[in-house]
């Protein structure tokens, strides 16, 4: 039997239609998989992270720690909120931590790495910000002079002093023993 030719092309329709949202759904279900995979990775890798952190002296305080930008435009105030992935401490100063994986995304001088460090170094009162590369198993401390300089190592405050000390003295010697 010959269907007749309006029945014919509202068939093929129907089918490219079909076909057409069969396609869209099987895009979708693999797209959600692979980002599923991504996630199962980074999860596992940020995981990894507190070792890491400890094994370079560094005490985790707290993760997915919570944080507010404020800045004012027009002189009308704006706020807004970050999570850092983890809030650590060595010695006596605190640092906020930001573990990454990929080659591009621990780069602090990829665009989108720097710019949330940046954030982090304006939105939490801390020492300094740590970079975590959690596939090289590495730990990087980022500083942005501009926000009023670089935290100090620890140990350089008493170095500065001595050396002070030091000159005074050797000046109060010179004094004495040019009278």
């Amino acid at each position: 039997m010959r269907l007749p030719s309006p029945l014919l092309g509202l068939v093929l329709l129907a089918a490219v239609i079909l076909v057409g949202w069969a396609t869209l759904r099987l895009r979708r279900w693999w797209a959600g998989r692979r980002l599923q995979g991504k996630m199962r990775r980074a999860r596992g890798l940020e995981a990894s992270a507190e070792k890491l952190l400890a094994r370079e002296g560094y005490t985790v305080i707290d993760a997915q720690v919570p944080g507010r930008w404020r800045l004012l435009c027009d002189g009308e105030p704006l706020e807004g909120d970050v999570r850092a992935d983890y809030l650590v401490r060595r010695g006596d100063r605190v640092y906020v931590a930001e573990a990454k994986s990929g080659p591009r995304a621990t780069n602090p001088a990829d665009r989108a790495t720097r710019r949330q460090l940046l954030e982090y170094a304006a939105s939490y009162d801390v020492d300094g910000v740590l970079l975590v590369d959690t596939e090289a198993g590495r730990v990087f401390l980022v500083e942005f002079p501009q926000l009023g300089g670089a935290a100090p190592e620890p140990g350089r405050d008493w170095r500065a002093l001595a050396i002070a000390f030091g000159l005074g003295v050797v000046a109060t010697l010179l004094a004495l023993v040019s009278r």
